[in-house]
């Protein structure tokens, strides 16, 4: 019996992989198992559209059923798997049947981080990864409640400005001087302090939570902030103990080379848990967001079957916060700029900025213009120098400084 291409994870990257074994013309066995009850879907409306109750949630699912069953793709949802033999080809279920494989997918995503303080584990606080999270804090998202986000990166942010569009008070508590710090940068970071104070957050930075009680959040200087709900964006971690268990090499997140193949001929890995040799970067990155669960699969999927595939797509995501809409293209350690060059309305938030090392565009983030992602992304690809001056003015096409 010919033992099916086995994909952990009934994720977007899950569902993406199972689509492009069918695409790529493989008819074998192919079994797609997820923990989720859920059908495979999209993450980016759980703390956008779907939490706002604008986006229904039939709109972000990968697949339908009927698509499963018609591509003959054997879906096992609300199914955990408990341990992986890469030598054995077997994967464990948590109700203890073994199921073989002849080439294994890891898409097993991560997990949002918890607050390691006391009460940080209160049925009050809650964090925002899977779509019932996004239902139980969009139902407590009224006007006059009390809402506090713990962590101002990007899920912070968006859950703040979903709460803020819904009439609640928010304070949002960060340890960092300001928010996004760590990805932006000084230069850019204050952008999103500007806007989300100027709609009505109370944002506090510096400040260190020492644990969660009836009535609030109790920061380190003994002081407390008022809260009904308090939501937890300070982070996810990849899920990759099946991995680590089994002997793959795992170093934040599951080691991969640029075929998406691990320390196992035969497992492959992608999305948020694969930490992914780059050829652009010269070094493995892991990147946590949507474009990479979208787009790795299909490289994975022809590594699974022998064909020659390489990822090497620059990265990209994007955010939506009240009137702000923005698309970041590139890679940026934290730090590793010389330079943040603005071009357009900075004050208007209709812009673009370019983070330069050595003249050389390392990323660009284009904030309600619509017409950069494109060019932005051949600048980072090309490694090229070009004139700064140039690259602030935006009577000079960005095609003419990426061609």
């Amino acid at each position: 019996m010919e033992q099916p291409y086995v994909v952990v994870g009934a994720s977007l990257a899950g569902a993406k992989a199972v689509e492009a074994l069918r695409a790529e013309g493989y008819r074998g066995p192919v079994e797609l198992i997820g923990e989720e009850p859920d059908l495979p879907y999209e993450r980016p409306p759980l703390s956008k559209g779907y939490l706002q109750g604008k986006t229904p949630r039939a709109e972000f699912e990968v697949h339908s059923a009927d698509w499963y069953r018609g591509n003959d793709v054997a879906l096992r949802l609300g199914t955990a798997v408990t341990a992986i033999d890469p030598d054995g080809h077997t994967v464990t279920l948590a109700d203890g049947e073994r199921l073989g494989f002849a080439k294994l997918l890891l898409t097993t995503g991560a997990s949002p981080r918890r607050l390691p303080v006391p009460g940080g584990d209160r049925p009050d606080v809650l964090t925002l990864r899977r779509v019932g999270d996004s239902e139980r804090i969009r139902a407590r998202l009224a006007p006059g409640a009390r809402i506090v986000v713990v962590g101002a990166g990007w899920i912070g942010l968006e859950t703040a400005a979903a709460a803020r569009l819904a009439g609640a008070e928010v304070t949002v508590l960060e340890v960092a001087e300001l928010p996004l710090l760590r990805v932006l940068g000084r230069e850019v970071a204050q952008v999103f302090a500007d806007l989300h104070r100027a709609k009505g957050v109370d944002l506090r930075f510096g400040v260190q939570v020492a644990a969660v009680e009836d009535g609030g959040v109790r920061l380190g200087d003994g002081s407390l902030v008022p809260a009904d709900t308090v939501v937890v964006g300070v982070g996810i971690k990849p899920n990759a103990q099946l991995a680590a268990a089994a002997g793959l090499e795992v170093d934040n997140g599951v080691r991969t080379d640029e075929h998406l193949r691990t320390s196992h001929p035969d497992v492959f890995a992608a999305g948020d848990v694969a930490n992914a040799f780059h050829p652009l970067f010269d070094r493995p990155i892991r990147v946590e967001h949507w474009a990479n669960a979208l787009n790795q699969p299909a490289t994975a999927a022809k590594s699974m079957l022998g064909l020659d595939a390489v990822y090497d797509r620059v990265p990209y995501f994007f955010t939506d916060q009240y009137d702000l809409g923005m698309e970041y293209t590139g890679y940026v350690e934290p730090g590793g700029y010389d330079r943040v060059v603005f071009r357009g309305d900075v004050p208007g938030r209709e812009f673009i900025a370019f983070w330069t090392s050595g003249g050389r565009v390392l990323a660009g983030m284009n904030v309600n213009v619509w017409d950069g992602t494109d060019p932005i992304r051949e600048l980072v690809r090309s490694g090229r120098t070009v004139d700064e001056e140039r690259l602030a003015d935006p009577a000079v096409p960005l095609a003419d400084l990426a061609g």
